[in-house]
């Protein structure tokens, strides 16, 4: 990948970032969300668990859903885009494909970041408990960072598997199923073996225990099951996650993007009227 790709992928993530956040309907999605959830933690923060508070072990399992949610952004701009020819008009561009992903990595994730830090400012000002230090910074950087890897190439899968913005919102359901099940506003070990079992295969549950690791005191694993931290099962599954999508993410945006034609994209957008008609 030359100079002039990652130069076109950063301008072209730069423009979409900056466009979310002057985009006045984007920006209050950027805001909501945080907000929902700053005041979710206001009515659990001080209910008890386990010795702990419901708000402090409750605020990282929160971080992690919210950086997970990638996957989700990450795989509704893929399907808008080929709904709407975007997707065309770059794959007819001189490596305009790999400039898109680029840029739709750095838009979604410079989103994400963004998201993260409206809700943890007043967050940790609201909830009492947690371990804010030196100490808590790097692996809050290590856990983020490789749960994107992990999450937003399957979100670029999605978003290739699905040719409607319709059958796209499809996959929240299930991702909101992971979200019951995955200990992220009570610890997980109030649940039956088997759905705790099946949250563990899923990148979600291991998000939200490593910002827990990295924010909460080491007594707070007492919650957890077999009452550990468990970096490294978490750095396991996530890079297990992250190689899976790295290596499935090309292939499958290669097949959607032979199959893009114009007569394709006119297609949907008929059936888009006709819906709408």
């Amino acid at each position: 990948m030359n100079a002039t790709v990652l130069r076109a992928g950063w301008s072209r993530g730069v423009i979409e970032l900056r466009q979310s956040f002057t985009n006045g309907a984007e920006l209050v999605s950027h805001v909501l969300w945080p907000a929902l959830m700053v005041a979710t933690l206001f009515f659990v923060r001080d209910l008890p668990v386990g010795g702990l508070l419901l708000g402090a072990l409750a605020l990282p399992g929160i971080l992690g859903m919210n950086a997970a949610t990638g996957l989700i952004s990450m795989s509704q701009q893929l399907t808008a885009d080929r709904e709407d020819g975007t997707l065309l008009r770059a794959k007819a561009t001189p490596h305009g494909m790999p400039a898109y992903l680029i840029g739709k990595v750095i838009s979604v994730s410079g989103g994400l970041l963004a998201d993260l830090a409206i809700f943890l400012v007043p967050a940790v000002l609201l909830v009492e408990g947690l371990r804010i230090g030196p100490d808590s910074w790097p692996g809050l950087a290590w856990v983020l960072a490789l749960g994107l890897v992990a999450t937003l190439p399957l979100g670029a899968v999605l978003g290739s598997v699905f040719t409607t913005a319709r059958a796209q919102g499809l996959v929240q359901l299930p991702f909101l199923a992971l979200v019951g099940i995955s200990g992220i506003f009570y610890p997980i070990t109030s649940l039956p073996e088997w759905l705790q079992g099946i949250a563990q295969l899923f990148p979600l549950y291991w998000m939200g225990l490593g910002m827990r690791a990295a924010l909460l005191p080491d007594a707070a694993a007492a919650v957890e099951i077999g009452q550990s931290w468990r970096h490294l099962e978490t750095a396991g599954v996530l890079a297990a996650w992250a190689v899976l999508g790295l290596l499935l993410a090309p292939v499958v945006l290669r097949r959607m993007a032979r199959r893009e034609s114009g007569s394709t994209v006119a297609a949907r957008r008929e059936r888009a009227l006709r819906r709408v008609g």
